[in-house]
């Protein structure tokens, strides 16, 4: 009864889905949050994936450095230039760790919807020009639905969106939702 009770409460908060698409959301919600916290643990750790052990970031590679430098797209030059930077290297990491725990914790979606959408769409101008489809490739789709995620507040159910709402500070500062 309970538990009923709240799953009604949560579908009328969230009044542009209906029972079972907030439960697709939330899935498709985790999932991309799963993506995001593995390529940090990867990089970060060198499990062995995407990532071998001896290049992981603890052991002093560059989680930048191996993509940018063979970009030969438009912006080339740019990433490039960039690659490798201690900078951009902390930047890159810390969104990926981020992003993650943000989409799967299900708190300050608005600021980690926005920032995955960023990524994915630098990351995406840095493999121009697309060679199996002239405008499409996956980090397009992740952005749309990173917009979609941060539209749909998913987070609704499986997430702790609710009490986050209800602090102070996030309610002070909404663009924390």
């Amino acid at each position: 009864m309970y538990k009923n009770k709240m799953r009604e409460n949560k579908m009328r908060e969230n009044k542009n889905l209906d029972e079972n698409s907030v439960y697709f959301w939330s899935i498709l919600r985790l999932s991309l949050g799963f993506i995001f916290l593995w390529a940090f643990f990867d990089k970060t750790f060198g499990l062995g994936f995407s990532t071998a052990k001896e290049k992981a970031w603890i052991y002093g590679g560059s989680p930048t450095y191996g993509f940018l430098s063979s970009v030969s797209g438009p912006f080339a030059n740019f990433y490039h230039s960039i690659a490798g930077n201690g900078l951009v290297n902390v930047l890159f990491m810390t969104g990926l760790l981020l992003i993650g725990i943000c989409l799967i914790v299900g708190i300050g979606l608005r600021i980690a919807t926005a920032s995955g959408f960023v990524m994915m769409i630098l990351m995406w101008t840095a493999v121009l020009p697309i060679k199996t489809n002239p405008l499409l490739d996956d980090h397009i789709i992740y952005a749309i639905i990173l917009l979609a995620i941060g539209h749909v507040h998913s987070a609704e159910v499986w997430g702790f969106s609710s009490k986050w709402k209800s602090l102070d500070f996030v309610k002070k500062y909404p663009f924390l939702e």
